[in-house]
């Protein structure tokens, strides 16, 4: 008989088989989907760790520590329920191993980074409030290929020591409880499916299965694929209404059912209303999976306007403040905004998220880098350029008439006026001239070149956007992106499973994003960025290590 039975081959569930291995432990791992599908959403993901104190950024001239990291982190979570207790200490605890061995372990493992660190969250307001002080998004060189990778090769050397069985095609729908404790799983075998990586996959029942292990870790992952769960929690006294269109940044099979299951046998969601979805998606041109969206990682110069064409008030700029501008985003009564820009600012500036659209960094070569980033003229990437041609939110005009046309051609209404678009870009332009405004979204700028990082690859030189020496004009009409559940099964620092009594239940674990990345949601309100990964990592690492496992 197996020690434990992990539900879920994502990031989480193969770090917690991965520890397990190297214990000596026998462990079967669980998944519906096809082999090619291992490493869950982790695969598609940009592969940025949220790390503190690090080589790279004192390289860069930042100044980081954990005292500052802390700062930041309870600012952004805003931790304010008496459920919060156990995220609070997986909060800490992880903001420990970010500054700690967390760089050194995985460094020892294989994993390296890209040299500049990005700055992702930046706030905009007080510093006891949300956002990043400084640069911790540490991008992977592999992207999230890259991290994955190194976890499962330790899984797979333990699979061919037998310590380790993978069943994939296997669906959970139940786990098997004796005297309030798990000591099992059951569920469907799924018929065999050619589905490429990331396509939804058939579900169609060939047989049953029951698996006995006196340990049950679930890795699931959250809810982000499935609209209707994710409607079901949103939180309308924060956020207002749910967009009534959204797209998935996510494959359709992060669909949330494990969340029930497990609550069935004991466990208990806390913070289920606390989410993460991003405000810059646009419908991928070339979709692997249903309403398939990428998200616009921006610099901090593209100016941002509701679905009238009036400008949003800091801190809803690009890159600084997510749900702050989400809640004005659908305070408009649409479920859409536009970013306006200049190919100077596309070319520097747009970075897509995932490892697909990266296929430089995904490479992990340097050539391809300068390639792609340095050698390409006025261009930029070559995905950011593939979406500029093909993708249906895009606009790209020599005039800024032919732009406002173009924006209302997408939208099918009249809704942008190009004489009040052109007063607000145009006062913009006249804070140019000096290194120093009253634009708070030009201060933003002025301060993000002052990091050498930003200057050099990722902020753009102030210019005039209605010269035409800087153009073409580009418009994007940005839609809502659903992506993070940031509640989930409550744990304590092993990721045992606490239920709503507030006692551990014997044998049941989660970790991962169906944790809440730790906890129920370590979180809080807000996340940094990196730290979905980084979570999955610790959350099944810790699950791994737990001597309360077999």
């Amino acid at each position: 008989m197996a020690d434990a039975i992990i539900v879920g081959g994502g990031l989480a569930g193969l770090a917690a088989a991965a520890e397990l291995g190297d214990r000596g432990k026998k462990v079967i791992l669980l998944d519906q989907e096809p082999e090619r599908f291992l490493g869950g959403q982790a695969f598609w993901s940009l592969g940025g760790l949220f790390m503190v104190d690090t080589p790279e950024q004192r390289r860069m001239g930042i100044k980081d520590s954990r005292e500052l990291a802390t700062s930041d982190w309870a600012g952004s979570a805003g931790f304010d329920r008496t459920e919060d207790a156990w995220p609070r200490k997986w909060a800490e605890a992880y903001v420990d191993f970010a500054a700690g061995d967390m760089r050194s372990w995985l460094h020892g493992m294989g994993l390296r980074w890209f040299p500049v660190v990005g700055w992702a969250e930046r706030g905009g307001s007080f510093a006891t409030g949300h956002g990043n002080s400084v640069p911790r998004f540490h991008i992977t060189w592999g992207t999230g290929p890259g991290v994955m990778e190194q976890f499962e090769r330790r899984v797979r050397e333990h699979v061919a020591n037998g310590l380790i069985e993978m069943k994939f095609r296997h669906q959970v729908s139940g786990i098997i409880m004796e005297n309030g404790a798990a000591k099992g799983v059951a569920g469907e075998i799924l018929a065999e499916d050619s589905a490429e990586r990331g396509q939804s996959t058939n579900r169609d029942v060939i047989g049953n299965f029951e698996l006995h292990a006196p340990s049950v870790i679930v890795t699931s992952g959250g809810i982000g694929g499935n609209f209707d769960l994710v409607r079901k929690v949103w939180p309308r006294d924060r956020l207002g209404e749910p967009p009534a269109t959204m797209i998935r940044g996510v494959p359709a099979h992060v669909d949330g059912r494990m969340i029930a299951i497990t609550e069935a046998a004991g466990g208990h969601v806390i913070n289920g209303d606390r989410m993460w979805h991003y405000t810059e998606g646009v419908k991928n041109w070339d979709p692997i999976w249903p309403d398939h969206g990428i998200r616009i990682l921006p610099g901090p110069s593209s100016m941002w306007f509701d679905a009238r064409g009036n400008r949003l008030a800091p801190p809803c700029l690009p890159g600084f403040d997510t749900l702050a501008t989400l809640r004005e985003i659908l305070k408009t009564g649409f479920d859409y905004s536009w970013f306006v820009l200049t190919q100077k600012v596309i070319k520097k500036e747009f970075a897509l998220s995932g490892s697909e659209q990266n296929p430089d960094f995904t490479s992990a070569k340097w050539s391809e880098v300068i390639r792609q980033r340095i050698l390409a003229g006025a261009k930029a990437t070559g995905p950011v350029e593939a979406f500029k041609q093909h993708g249906e939110d895009f606009v790209v005009a020599d005039t800024l008439g032919e732009l406002v046309a173009g924006m209302n051609r997408v939208t099918g209404t009249s809704l942008i006026d190009e004489a009040g678009l052109q007063a607000q870009i145009a006062a913009r332009d006249l804070q140019v001239d000096n290194p120093f405004s009253k634009d708070a979204q030009m201060m933003a700028i002025h301060a993000a070149r002052n990091y050498r990082g930003d200057r050099l690859i990722r902020t753009a030189k102030p210019h005039k956007f209605l010269d035409p020496a800087n153009g073409p004009l580009i418009a994007v009409r940005l839609h809502i992106l659903t992506r993070k559940t940031l509640g989930g099964l409550q744990t304590d620092l092993d990721s045992r499973a606490i239920g709503a009594d507030g006692e551990v239940v014997p044998g049941l674990f989660a970790a991962g994003e169906v944790a809440g990345f730790g906890g129920g949601g370590y979180h809080g309100y807000n996340a940094l960025e990196g730290t979905f990964l980084g979570g999955c990592i610790f959350s099944g690492r810790n699950a791994g290590r737990s001597d309360s496992v077999a």
